[in-house]
């Protein structure tokens, strides 16, 4: 049923639920398998911050970081992966908005079905914070698995 999927983490324990799901779900499926997380472009606010600190290069700094950090979240799906027999490549998707990200990846790699985490924030806190599984389900041209 699905050839390709991919799988969007952000490294968070709901997130670990969706990459494991969507592990499984490949296997079953003989498909190919993406996992991509998404660093979010740099905030002005938090660079002037740094500036006005005398921190040097606040922007590379913020991009070593998040290459680091987004490293460790692909590592440890690439470990989920390789636990349970499934070949899967790793994405890294910089300076963007997390949806737009994910739904780039699921271009590129031709993916038919996306698997994501929702923390199913409702109310306010679903205004203030918004919901990137909202904006991917919505614009997406593939299924989205969404997983709570």
């Amino acid at each position: 049923m699905y050839n390709s999927i991919l799988i969007a983490t952000d490294g968070s324990e709901l997130a670990s639920k969706a990459v494991a799901h969507g592990i499984a779900l490949a296997k079953v499926h003989k498909a190919k398998v993406a996992v991509v997380t998404v660093t979010d472009i740099w905030s002005s606010f938090a660079m002037a911050h740094d500036y006005d600190q005398r921190k040097k290069d606040p922007i590379g700094r913020y991009e070593a970081l998040a290459a680091e950090g987004a490293k460790r979240v692909l590592d440890n799906a690439g470990a989920v992966a390789k636990e349970q027999g499934v070949d899967c490549k790793l994405i890294h998707v910089a300076d963007k908005r997390p949806a737009d990200g994910i739904i780039d990846a699921a271009q590129e790699t031709g993916a038919d079905l996306i698997v994501m985490a929702s923390h199913g924030y409702r109310g306010v806190n679903r205004m203030l914070l918004g919901s990137q599984a909202n904006e991917v389900v919505t614009h997406s041209k593939v299924p989205v698995l969404i997983l709570r």
